[in-house]
C-alpha cells in the first residue's frame, strides 16, 4: 500500500486514514466530522476543499488541514 497525504489523492481514489498529523484542536474538529484513524474514505474532489466521502457523508476539508492526513491508498 501508498503511504500519501490526503492533499496528494487524485478524484476517485479510496483509501484508509492511518495517522493524523497534529494536536488534540486538529484530532477534535476532525473527529466532529466524523474522521478517524483507520476509517476508509474515497475522494470526491481535489479542486478548491478537498471533498470526501466516509461512511456515506460527505465532508469538505481545507487543503491545509487535508495535508496533515496520511492516507493508505487501497
Amino acid at each position: 500500500m501508498d503511504n500519501t497525504k490526503l492533499s496528494h489523492m487524485k478524484n476517485g481514489e479510496s483509501a484508509r486514514i492511518v495517522e493524523i498529523d497534529g494536536g488534540h484542536g486538529i484530532r477534535q474538529k476532525l473527529n466532529l466530522r466524523g474522521i478517524f484513524e483507520g476509517s476508509n474514505i474515497r475522494v470526491i474532489s481535489i479542486n478548491g476543499p478537498v471533498t470526501i466521502e466516509i461512511d456515506r457523508n460527505v465532508v469538505s476539508l481545507g487543503r491545509g488541514m487535508a495535508q496533515k492526513i496520511r492516507v493508505a491508498r487501497t
